[in-house]
């Protein structure tokens, strides 16, 4: 699985925290008024959208104008597919598991068990 680099996760949160297409103004107009930071050029934010597009990230609808990008996956699947990546490096994935439901929250082991088909939680 590709990695994000900070711009890129950046866009990303902006893609995921939304329900549709952005365009790259939207997108840099978000960016500069979530961060406070440094404002980013419209043309970085099209260097941005093009490798998300190549790692498979983001589709571009190219039948408007200007172009409108959205994500290819949600927030969650994207957290999980990097957590089954991770797991898959352990060279014992029992004891990776073992020590990640041990540091897990109450409520985060209730929700996995009822996930597991176990214990449904409250």
């Amino acid at each position: 699985m590709a990695t994000l680099g900070e711009l890129e996760r950046s866009v990303m949160d902006v893609l995921w925290s939304t329900n549709g297409s952005l365009s790259a103004n939207d997108l840099r107009d978000s960016l500069d008024s979530g961060t406070g930071a440094r404002e980013v050029a419209v043309t970085t934010v099209l260097t941005v959208l093009s490798r998300l597009e190549n790692k498979g990230f983001v589709e571009r609808d190219r039948s408007t104008r200007p172009h409108l990008y959205r994500s290819v996956t949600s927030r969650a699947e994207h957290t999980a597919d990097l957590m089954h990546e991770v797991l898959g490096t352990a060279n014992d994935r029992e004891a990776a598991l073992a020590r990640f439901v041990g540091q897990v929250s109450p409520q985060e082991a209730e929700t996995l068990r009822a996930l597991l088909g176990g214990t449904p939680t409250s």
